[in-house]
């Protein structure tokens, strides 16, 4: 506008008023006076002003009403010319914005009064249009005038004049909403966004609004009112309106001013409230209208769908979603709908074409299709719209193909629509165009006879409408036929083209955001990934992006895919197949990149189809998860729909004929172009999104090697196919075009495998699986038949090895993995094929020029080398051929460089199997022995383990027993070897640990090797002990006992070199770990006998079990452990657990003395002598007991044991030798340094316990193979105590002595076998004791003997040990029981005829010995302790009396003579010490019970019950009478003169017990030549004199001494009177017949007591005879007057002695008496 201010300007612009005024004041003149004064009033009204004023423009503008009206009334004159003239005028003033607002509002209304009478019409336009254009003045009423008027003059008559309205309407609409954007951008500066108001629902509410905003609300409110047919609010004066008008108006207005209806909620309601109504209510003729429905059956008439308002609609519609979408979401979902139904098949076809252009347009507009997903599908309650859409497009073209060949149902009921034709016509006159004379075939699909030609309808990428642009036409326009088909078509490519490009341009912009750790190597990852660094937005906001990604694939793929594979299949045209499989093949490359693996399969699988010839019978596409789609149907929109397979009558030319592969292939099939097309794209596919493909490989591969089969490419070095010779596939027929398509094919194969190169690491693991997964289907085809196998995949697998070698590692694992499995397949060219691919790929490795060198990337040098390990594990001899074969090749070539090789090539020998033949295991034990011959100094020491192992493993074959043998020699020679080079071996050793010690600590983990934390060298010598130790547990006996002498002697000789710590796995793992398993398999070992060696070989029946071979093993075991720990207990003794070492050692040494087999358990003591160095250590070559050393040359070695020469290698200040000088002295030795740990001694000892007891225990049950233990096994257990105690004495209790006891007891009553007997009992004739006896006393000794000096708490300990004495002195008459069995007994000389009995008969001991000797030392023990207080407290004395009881009672019955003659000694003996005891305690109650049971024990022997033997010599028994007398005149020295401090009761006991013995009662059994000796004359005599010597005591002093006497008195005057009255009985009863011998002796010597009874009385003064006494004595005279009359002299004149006595009683000395009475 600068223009029109500058000074020229605008004295033109006045000059050109002035002549207007004259001009029309000219004009005027005439007819209208007041118009031409008011002009020239007016040119002198310009002329003032432009004097007057500097700013000229703006002075006029204030006048502009009086500048202008004399132009307004010369409108209003309606004269054409004038009219003219002064619009003209009017537009100059409008052009240099000198028009005031009353001005313009006058000049509207006169241009109003010229419209309403139809002149100047087009004049008027433009005077409206300079009007509002040039400036701002015009508002509300007055702009709605204006408007109004182009409306008005929009509907007149001419068309000239209504197309100019139009376009001035158009122009106009534009203005007002352009004013209202210029004014937001003036006032953008001060004021901030509104509020949204809530309450904004009022239409009214516009006061917010500034005044262009409200203009333009006003007119748009108002445009929707007429749409709807509703009276403006505004536009006041309308007349008339079209809806297609108006529709065109809202759509220009909204596509141009979208940023109003965005920006200010006034407007954005106005859109809501009344625009999206408005056009769902428009839209509702198309909703409900049905082709072919007739009018009758709904109540109201359908309106039909009319074009020109549906089109427009839909443009509308278009444009709301475009660009209002985020307001309008609700809405919009609506609309989204509704284009969907309007594709619908019942819908008329223009319909259908408007509807799908629209679709196209959406699609090409991703980032729109994307908000539809995120809005839509993606919440949780709506609808899936996207999804829709997709499926909907799916439908259509499957609609479009399922028509009605007849014609188009569309047609039918449809009069009013004829012209809407479908496909009708015959694709005949539509598919062939003349072009240039030829005809040529249209590009279309054809599918089940449907014949759809392809139109070009719009450039790719772009939505160029056809129908939606006919705003001209009113009818529906015909739709060639095609064209919905196309633009279908296009829909879905550019969908495919447009999402994926949207979202690959992301994910890149994403993988170039984060950091480096997520380059998107595998989509999954990446997204896991990304949670990591959600600390920032950028990440949430990938998440939500890559979910969207996700979701809009997911909604798409199932529609997309049912869709092209229809195409795909009825396409005939190379360049829509190829947009097919281009839109197939991104859609699967995109779904691969965001991991969605079920469609990224479903549209691999579809491409495969696609290459393969129809209904080809390929597992792989029908059963995979993946590719399940197959068979299932989707339904999209309520309508099922089966994905379609291919049809195969197609229209393709053949191009190859070959057979398919398959285990019984079945005629032959056929590939077309189409097919080749295919397999092209999958190649394409796999070359450029290998990456992506992970599981879909097998897809891929599995079609491709199909293809190749039918194709009949065979595989040739190196892997790569070559076209097959025509001899292989004779059914094979390829047409020319495909055979020089062949090598493009193999080398594109080749090629595609080649840029495996390429892949990252995670693709080429899912293809090499895939390669795997093809392999073996093709061995499983090939199993049970000799027919050519499919070798694609071993090939390809070679192939992809031998390019990826750079990066081997990674997938030499899976590959070899799996050609080792095909090494082991049935079929031999299979098997040829895996092997030579194998072999091929190990040279290749190991030849290849890796980074770094193979020399110093060891680990991957062992890593190609371990397959050649692996086929060892392959049984056809063909493959191991072709190992050895490398092996070979490998020496020869590699060989010098094996170094960390080694271990795998000892491998290879050690992997010789048992059961592979004997020359195998011969050639390879060769290789083995060369080895250790020749090569041990050259390989790194690492190895040498290996050596050992494989020797080791040599040992236990079992084909040959002479290679065990020398294995186990071949060890010992590399144990020579380490001995020798140990400095060398362990420097280089520990320099490799150190190494690996560090690469550990790099890597963070923990060395992982034998032995672990013993030194490297160390752990070599265990290795070859724990080899050994193996080989001592063989099953063969003989394996055993070299490998066991083998070990000991090892460790023996080279022991010494370990290091002090590694002693603890030698004990741990090697000993114990040996003494487990030898236990193991001797308890378990058979017993069945062996009946001959083999061959000639005897057994000695010591031998002739397993059990014995073993038991023989166990033996030679525990010896050596147990010579070990004594041998080198200095060294054991320091490290941590030897407490713990001893308790296990221990354990063996318990199981072994437990075992049933007396050579072990014998054995088992020994060693247990051995630990506790009670024998000392000879010389092993001394030592009877222990197997003799191994027979190998080591004089060295034995000596070195007790050697002076081998204190090298000890730290230790003392040397073995003075040692061993310690270890001569006969005591047992006490170490004061090694074993004052008393745990160690405890433990032993609860060990012995255990052993005893569980030895000793009698079994519940006895039969023939009952286990009883031997004699010498007991002997030695018993002789360990003894030197044990002497350890553990301190601490030894009343609780050990007890266990102690019991076994003792238990073992002394174990009897022996009867063939056994005769070696270990004496001559029946001696009486002598058992060793066994006799180490059991000797323990008791021990323990007495050290209680004697011990403490005085220990002396409690005595009555326990009297109890277990006197329990083997009750041996002597009962021997013990052992459990249930039953024995036979020897009891003394009666017996020695005795036979051997039957072998399982047992023989108890003569016990007779043992229990004198027993009863020897407690006499003995008791005279040293019968003051001891718990001898007293405990009752000793009263048990001794109580046992001796048993003998003494028995007397002649004792099994042996000697027995009760010892026990009467003993008896004698102790009372002597005992009852001086007693006496002293007598007021203590402790003695109380001990005299009844001493009156019994008198009574028992004095008066035996038992008959002395028929062949007792007279002297004999004078000699045991005296002993009865003994007895006597101990009682009479011992306990009657002491009365006083007895019980009362005992003193009655032995007095009636005198009584009884003063007079004969004999035993009737003798003859009367024998009786006078036999009456025991002089023990009657004894009894009686002593029984009168206490019946007057002269010296009573207390009254307590007096009643024994009165009693002993009455006790022999009531005997006599008792003697007397029988014998007259007898006598009287007799007659003329003399009495018995015995009964007349007894009658004598009760007379003659009767008579030295009298004299006594008379002696004793007269005061200590009791009264009662002198009655009794008086008593007496009847009875022996009575007996004058017998017949007997000897009684006769015994009576005259008895009766002359009494002559002093005939006249009683009265006062004496008295006396005596009172």
């Amino acid at each position: 506008m600068s223009g029109t201010h500058s000074p020229e300007a605008v004295k033109k612009l006045l000059e050109n008023m002035q002549s207007d005024l004259r001009a029309l004041s000219l004009e005027c003149k005439k007819k209208f006076p007041p118009v031409k004064e008011a002009a020239e009033s007016g040119i002198i009204k310009v002329k003032t002003i432009a004097a007057r004023n500097t700013e000229i423009l703006a002075a006029l503008k204030e006048n502009s009403s009086e500048v202008v009206q004399p132009f307004l009334m010369g409108c209003g004159t309606k004269e054409p010319k004038i009219t003219q003239l002064c619009l003209a005028a009017i537009q100059r003033l409008m052009s240099h914005e000198v028009v005031s607002e009353t001005a313009a509002g006058n000049i509207i209304n006169m241009l109003w009064q010229l419209m309403e009478n139809s002149l100047e019409e087009l004049k008027l336009l433009q005077t409206v249009l300079v009007l509002l254009t040039t400036n701002t003045v015009v508002h509300d009423e007055a702009l709605s005038k204006a408007i109004v008027l182009c409306f008005r003059l929009h509907f007149t008559k001419d068309n000239i004049t209504n197309n100019t309205a139009a376009a001035t309407v158009r122009q106009v609409v534009t203005v007002v909403f352009e004013r209202m954007v210029a004014e937001d951008e003036r006032h953008k500066e001060n004021i901030e966004q509104p509020v949204l108001v809530q309450g904004n629902s009022n239409r009214r509410s516009v006061s917010t609004l500034k005044p262009c905003a409200k203009d333009a609300y006003m007119l748009f409110q108002d445009l929707c009112q007429l749409v709807n047919a509703d009276a403006p609010y505004w536009l006041v004066g309308m007349t008339e309106m079209t809806r297609t008008f108006g529709l065109e108006l809202l759509e220009s207005v909204l596509n141009d001013f979208p940023q109003v209806f965005l920006h200010h909620q006034e407007f954005s309601f106005l859109l809501k409230e009344r625009v999206c109504p408005l056009v769902i209510k428009l839209f509702s003729p198309n909703i409900k209208f049905r082709q072919g429905s007739s009018t009758s059956s709904s109540p109201a008439p359908v309106e039909k769908p009319y074009f020109p308002i549906c089109m427009r609609l839909l443009r509308v519609v278009s444009v709301l979603i475009k660009q209002f979408y985020s307001l309008l979401v609700t809405e919009c979902e609506i609309f989204l709908s509704l284009l969907v139904k309007f594709l619908d098949a019942d819908k008329p076809q223009w319909l259908r074409a408007v509807a799908v252009e629209s679709i196209h347009r959406l699609c090409v507009q991703p980032q729109l299709l994307r908000s539809f997903c995120q809005s839509y599908d993606m919440k949780q309650h709506s609808t899936k719209v996207f999804r829709d859409i997709v499926n909907a497009l799916g439908s259509f073209i499957q609609s479009l193909f399922l028509v009605q060949p007849t014609g188009n149902p569309a047609t039918t009921n449809q009069a009013g629509n004829s012209n809407s034709g479908g496909p009708v016509s015959a694709p005949a006159n539509s598919g062939v165009v003349g072009i240039g004379g030829g005809v040529t075939l249209l590009p279309a699909f054809e599918y089940r006879g449907t014949w759809i030609p392809i139109l070009t309808v719009t450039v790719q990428g772009s939505a160029k409408a056809t129908y939606l642009e006919m705003l001209d036409k009113v009818e529906p326009p015909t739709i060639p036929e095609g064209y919905a088909m196309s633009v279908a078509f296009h829909c879905l490519l550019d969908l495919v083209r447009g999402i994926t490009s949207m979202i690959e341009g992301e994910l890149e912009v994403e993988t170039e955001c984060p950091p480096p750790t997520e380059a998107a190597s595998s989509p999954t990852q990446s997204s896991e990934q990304q949670d990591l660094q959600s600390t920032s937005d950028q990440t949430d906001k990938e998440i939500v992006s890559r979910t969207v990604w996700e979701e809009m694939v997911n909604a798409c793929w199932c529609g997309l895919l049912a869709a092209l594979s229809l195409l795909l299949d009825a396409s005939t045209d190379e360049a829509a197949t190829e947009n097919i499989l281009k839109a197939e093949l991104t859609m699967a490359a995109l779904c691969g990149r965001l991991g969605l693996v079920t469609s990224r399969d479903a549209f691999i699988t579809a491409i495969c189809k696609g290459s393969l010839p129809p209904h080809y019978a390929l597992t792989v596409l029908n059963t995979t998860s993946a590719a399940s789609l197959s068979n299932k149907s989707y339904s999209i929109q309520g309508q099922s729909v089966m994905m379609i397979s291919p049809s195969s009558e197609s229209h393709q030319q053949v191009v190859a004929v070959g057979q398919p592969l398959a285990v019984q292939p079945q005629g032959t099939v056929m590939l077309t172009s189409k097919n080749i097309q295919c397999m092209r794209t999958l190649l394409n596919l796999a070359h450029c999104h290998g990456a992506v493909l992970g599981t879909s490989w097998q897809l891929v591969l599995a079609t491709l090697q199909h293809l190749v089969w039918i194709l009949g490419l065979k595989p040739s070095g190196g892997g790569a196919l070559k076209p097959g010779r025509a001899v292989e596939g004779p059914s094979t027929v390829l047409t020319t075009a495909v055979m020089t398509d062949l090598p493009v094919i193999s080398n594109i194969l080749s090629r595609l495998f080649e840029s495996s190169q390429y892949l990252d690491d995670v693709s080429l693991h899912h293809l090499i699986n895939a390669l795997c997964s093809l392999s073996l289907e093709a061995m499983d085809m090939a199993y049970g038949n000799n027919k050519e196998p499919s070798l694609f995949a071993v090939a390809k697998l070679l192939e992809t090895g031998l390019v990826n070698m750079h990066r081997i590692e990674i997938l030499w694992r899976p590959l070899t993995g799996h050609l080792l499995e095909v090494c082991q397949h049935p079929n031999s060219r299979m098997r040829e094929w895996g092997a030579e691919a194998l072999t091929s790929l190990i040279k290749a490795g190991l030849t290849f020029s890796h980074e770094p060198p193979l020399s110093q990337n060891q680990r991957l040098q062992l890593l190609l080398l371990n397959p050649l390990k692996e086929m060892s594990n392959i049984n056809h001899p063909d493959i191991r051929l072709k190992q050895l074969e490398c092996v070979l090749q490998i020496l020869q070539s590699q060989g010098d460089s094996l170094g960390p090789g080694w271990p795998l090539v000892l491998g290879v020998m050690g992997a010789i199997r048992n059961d592979q033949g004997e020359s195998l295991i011969r050639t390879a034990f060769q290789c083995l022995q060369l080895v250790v011959t020749d090569f041990l100094p050259t390989m790194p020491c690492t190895c040498l383990q290996i050596v050992v192992d494989v020797a080791g493993s040599f040992g236990l074959h079992n084909q040959e027993l002479n290679i065990s043998l020398t294995s186990i020699g071949l060890l010992w020679n590399i144990s020579d070897y380490f001995f020798q080079r140990g400095e060398t071996i362990e420097k280089e050793l520990n320099k490799e640990e150190a190494a690996q010690q560090k690469q550990a600590e790099e890597k963070g983990v923990i060395l992982n090797r034998p032995f672990h934390p013993a030194p490297p060298f160390d752990c070599l010598w265990l290795c070859l002990y724990a080899k050994l130790g193996e080989l001592c547990v063989d099953p063969r006996p003989a394996v055993r006992k070299s490998a066991g002498q083998t070990l000991f002697s090892t460790i023996g000789a080279h022991g010494t070199l370990l290091h002090h710590s590694t002693w603890h796995t030698v004990i741990w793992k090697v000993l114990f770990h040996l003494l487990d398993r030898v236990r193991e398999s001797s308890t378990t070992a058979d017993k069945e006998k062996i009946e001959s060696g083999g061959g000639n070989i005897l057994i000695h029946h010591s031998r002739d079990t397993a059990e014995k071979q073993w038991a023989e093993t166990w033996v030679l075991t525990l010896a050596g452990v147990a010579r070990i720990f004594n041998t080198r207990r200095y060294l054991l003794q320091p490290l941590g657990d030897f407490s713990r070492a001893w308790d296990v050692l221990l354990d063996h040494i318990q199981s072994a003395a437990l075992s049933k087999n007396n050579e072990v358990s014998l054995a088992a003591l020994k060693s247990f002598q051995e630990i506790l160095q009670i024998v000392s250590p000879v010389r092993d070559s001394e030592k009877p007991e222990t197997p003799p050393v191994v027979n190998v040359p080591v004089p060295v070695l034995i000596g070195s044991i007790s050697g002076p020469g081998v204190n090298r290698p000890f730290v230790r200040t003392d040397s073995i030798g003075e040692r061993l000088g310690r270890y001569s002295s006969s005591e047992p030795l006490v170490v004061t340094d090694e074993l004052e740990d008393l745990n160690l001694w405890w433990a032993a000892w609860n060990t012995w316990y255990r052993i005893g007891s569980e030895s000793t225990k009698p079994p519940i049950t006895f039969d023939k193979l009952t286990f009883i233990p031997s004699q010498p096994f007991l002997t030695a257990l018993i002789q360990i105590f003894p030197a044990l105690y002497q350890h553990i004495k301190t601490g030894f209790n009343m609780n050990d002595l007890q266990k102690l006891g019991v076994i003792l007891h238990s073992a002394v009553s174990v009897p022996i076998s009867s063939d056994a007997s005769p070696f270990i009992l004496p001559s029946y004739t001696e009486a002598v004791l058992t060793s066994l006896q006799e180490a059991v006393l000797t323990a008791l000794d021990v323990l007495q003997k050290a209680i004697c000096v011990g403490p005085e708490n220990m002396q409690i300990m005595y009555p326990a040990i009297f109890d277990q004495l006197l329990a083997f002195v009750e041996f002597s008459c009962k021997p013990p029981q052992y459990g249930q069995l039953e024995t036979k007994h020897i009891a003394n000389a009666k017996y020695n005829q005795i036979q051997l009995f039957a072998p399982a008969e047992w023989v108890a001991l003569n016990y007779v010995p043992f229990a004198e000797k027993s009863l020897e030392v407690v006499v003995d023990l008791y005279q040293k302790t019968a003051c001891h207080k718990a001898v007293v407290n405990e009752k000793v004395l009263q048990n001794i009396i109580k046992t001796l009881r048993v003998p003494l009672s028995l007397k002649y019955s004792c099994p042996s003579e000697s027995t009760w003659k010892l026990a009467v000694s003993s008896l004698l003996k102790v009372l002597s010490i005992g009852l001086p005891v007693a006496r002293q305690h007598a007021s203590s109650g402790k003695f109380d019970s001990m005299w009844p049971e001493l009156a019994n024990t008198f009574e028992d022997f004095l008066f035996t019950k038992s008959i002395p033997p028929d062949n007792l010599s007279i002297q004999e028994f004078q000699r045991n009478e005296s002993i009865d007398v003994e007895v006597v005149q101990l009682i009479s020295t011992e306990v009657l003169p002491y009365a006083n401090f007895i019980p009362e009761e005992f003193v009655g006991q032995i007095m009636t017990m005198l009584n009884k013995g003063s007079i004969h009662s004999q035993p009737s059994s003798f003859t009367e030549a024998e009786i006078d000796i036999r009456l025991r004359e002089e023990f009657s005599k004894m009894c009686f004199e002593t029984l009168l010597q206490f019946s007057f005591s002269n010296k009573v002093t207390t009254p307590q001494e007096g009643y024994i006497s009165r009693m002993a008195l009455s006790v022999l005057l009531k005997r006599s009177q008792d003697v007397l009255r029988r014998y007259m009985e007898d006598e009287r009863l007799s007659g003329k017949c003399p009495l018995p011998r015995q009964q007349v002796t007894e009658i004598i010597f009760v007379l003659k007591a009767v008579s030295t009874l009298i004299d006594s009385l008379k002696k004793t003064q007269p005061e200590n005879v009791d009264g009662n006494t002198w009655a009794q004595v008086i008593a007496l005279y009847p009875t022996l007057v009575e007996c004058i009359t017998c017949s007997s002299s000897e009684v006769c004149s015994a009576l005259k002695e008895a009766l002359v006595p009494f002559k002093d009683f005939m006249h009683p000395p009265a006062s004496k008496v008295q006396n005596g009475e009172s």
